[in-house]
């Protein structure tokens, strides 16, 4: 009997040593199930370009100020009464907005896209009307049969072939009735013109009674 359980002792041994060195198979994919979804888990974005645009987003909204040091003159005053305003068509499609301020007589907002300027009337050569915003180096330029809007920091162009209903009038005008240009040579007078004598005139104390 006892040779029996002895046998039996030395067979279940090897299995009670391999059961307990043995991990449960249940446990690895337990693991890797862990693992997995730390491994897939996306990369948090970056805050950068989230604040670069909430800013520009804010720039866009907030008005320009208006400078407190320019002041108009009378005269200044009296030019910007002739300014056209409201959305000028231009070439290429392009357009400008001109908007009257509505706190500082004489000052216009003037708007191409999302490019704004402040501007105000300064005295001009040509007699042309003339705006600019010295701070951002813009120049709005009115004649009589168009306008152009330029950045003279970066000299170029924004808008140009503007014309507003009265600049279209006056440029057909132009076109039927063309005005001579400075270039051109004088019309010659007449022949015998400014030689004849001018009628002698009777002075009111001679005339006969």
């Amino acid at each position: 009997m006892k040779l029996v359980i002895a046998t039996a002792m030395m067979f279940a041994a090897p299995a009670l040593v391999l059961a307990q060195t043995t991990p449960p198979a249940k446990a690895a994919p337990k693991a890797a199930a862990a693992a997995k979804p730390a491994a897939a888990k996306p990369a948090a974005p970056k805050p950068v370009p989230a604040r670069r645009a909430a800013l520009k987003a804010v720039e866009e909204v907030t008005p320009i100020d208006d400078d407190p040091s320019v002041k108009l003159t009378p005269e200044d005053l009296e030019v910007a009464k002739k300014v056209y305003v409201g959305t000028i068509p231009c070439e290429l499609g392009a357009s400008v907005t001109i908007t009257p301020s509505a706190t500082r007589p004489g000052f216009f907002l003037v708007q191409t896209g999302k490019t704004r300027f402040r501007m105000h009337p300064v005295e001009s050569r040509t007699g042309a009307i003339r705006l600019e915003d010295p701070r951002a180096g813009a120049m709005w330029l009115q004649l009589g049969n168009k306008s152009m809007l330029m950045s003279q920091k970066i000299g170029q162009r924004l808008a140009d072939e503007c014309m507003s209903p009265d600049q279209v009038t006056f440029a057909d005008e132009l076109k039927r009735n063309p005005r001579p240009s400075i270039l051109d040579a004088p019309v010659p007078a007449p022949a015998g013109a400014g030689t004849a004598s001018a009628a002698p005139v009777t002075p009111a104390a001679s005339a006969p009674r």
